[in-house]
């Protein structure tokens, strides 16, 4: 049996992943107004969560990153601007690999900037069961 690496992401998009050239990725999605994860965040003024730009970022890393990447820490979040429904959010990620860690600095951003910056790292490895 193995897991479904995003059985607990609440985001209502798809990520779409758009470049690989070596070390570094583009992944997309767009902020659907419906996504579950506005329901009571700021009525009459959605934002899209802090957690969910993670969440995007973690999951355009998992679709990219080469083996079963485990997260092991979100070792920091900048946020610099929100995120609105029909926002089309873009992330870049860079990678870098020392023994069995991956670092994975990730910006995301929209057609007005940059929105987050944010670290992960990743064990590489199989998924205990």
């Amino acid at each position: 049996m193995t897991r479904d690496r995003h059985a607990v992401s609440q985001l209502g998009s798809p990520v779409e992943v758009v470049e690989r050239s070596g070390p570094t990725a583009v992944a997309r999605m767009v902020v659907a107004a419906d996504d579950p994860v506005f329901a009571g965040h700021y009525p009459g003024f959605p934002i899209f969560p802090g957690v969910s730009v993670v969440e995007f970022a973690h999951r355009a890393a998992c679709a990219t990153a080469p083996g079963t990447p485990r997260l092991a820490a979100i070792e920091s979040t900048r946020f610099l601007r929100p995120a609105f429904p029909g926002t089309e959010l873009t992330v870049r990620l860079d990678w870098e690999e020392t023994g069995s860690v991956r670092r994975c600095a990730a910006v995301v951003g929209d057609d007005d900037g940059v929105v987050a910056r944010i670290r992960l790292r990743y064990e590489i490895g199989g998924i205990e069961q």
